[in-house]
């Protein structure tokens, strides 16, 4: 086991107020666009365990395929970290979250494969992993009053993912080399901490309703 502190994670909650924050639905037109985009970062992170330099580094042809959202990432080895392929199933919110940047961006749908999904209608530059970090540092502190660094989103997803799997599908959808990296996330967290408290609660309620109902008796 690895001397790894227990890695920083987003309760339920928290993730939903800081995509919320993101998505900034009642701003102006431009500034609706961008939440749409800060929206697809988030749930990248939150829903796919993508790193930030793989999220800026990424591609319309690892989203779209002929317009429509592809059904799993196939993240190719140029733009992962370890520059080893994965590829990542994507659910409900995070499609829904694809499709509509592509929907408003209508000009997107000109664009050849290797267009940066992060461009604009007059220019293919890609966005930096600063203005990432910008971007969900000024989200986080509107809904959480707190930074957020967006590791730390990356390791919500794992952490999540270990309560319902096995470490080895973990691994293998975060493109660990090791299994040792992953195992950082086998360490209890606050959600974790607090449902085994929750769960000692109604354990002690039931327990206290059998011994009054078996009093009632005697």
């Amino acid at each position: 086991m690895p001397n790894a502190k227990t890695p920083k994670t987003l309760p339920t909650y928290q993730q939903e107020m800081l995509l919320a924050a993101l998505r900034s639905d009642d701003r102006p037109h431009k500034t609706f666009l961008k939440g749409v985009r800060n929206y697809l970062i988030g749930c990248l992170m939150l829903d796919a365990g993508l790193r930030v330099g793989e999220v800026v580094a990424l591609k319309m042809s690892h989203l779209y395929f002929a317009g429509v959202p592809v059904r799993q990432l196939l993240l190719s080895g140029d733009i992962t970290k370890n520059k080893r392929e994965r590829t990542v199933p994507i659910n409900m919110r995070l499609k829904a979250a694809i499709l509509q940047h592509f929907e408003v961006n209508a000009w997107l749908i000109h664009r050849a494969d290797n267009y940066s999904v992060w461009g604009t209608e007059k220019s293919d530059i890609p966005l930096t992993t600063r203005q990432v970090e910008n971007v969900l540092n000024k989200a986080a502190m509107k809904s959480l009053g707190r930074l957020v660094n967006p590791h730390m989103l990356r390791h919500t997803f794992g952490s999540s993912l270990l309560r319902i799997t096995n470490i080895r599908t973990v691994q293998e959808l975060l493109g660990h080399s090791q299994v040792t990296s992953t195992q950082i996330y086998t360490h209890p967290n606050e959600d974790d901490k607090q449902n085994a408290i929750d769960d000692l609660e109604e354990q002690t309620k039931l327990l206290g309703s059998d011994l009054e109902h078996l009093a009632g008796q005697t």
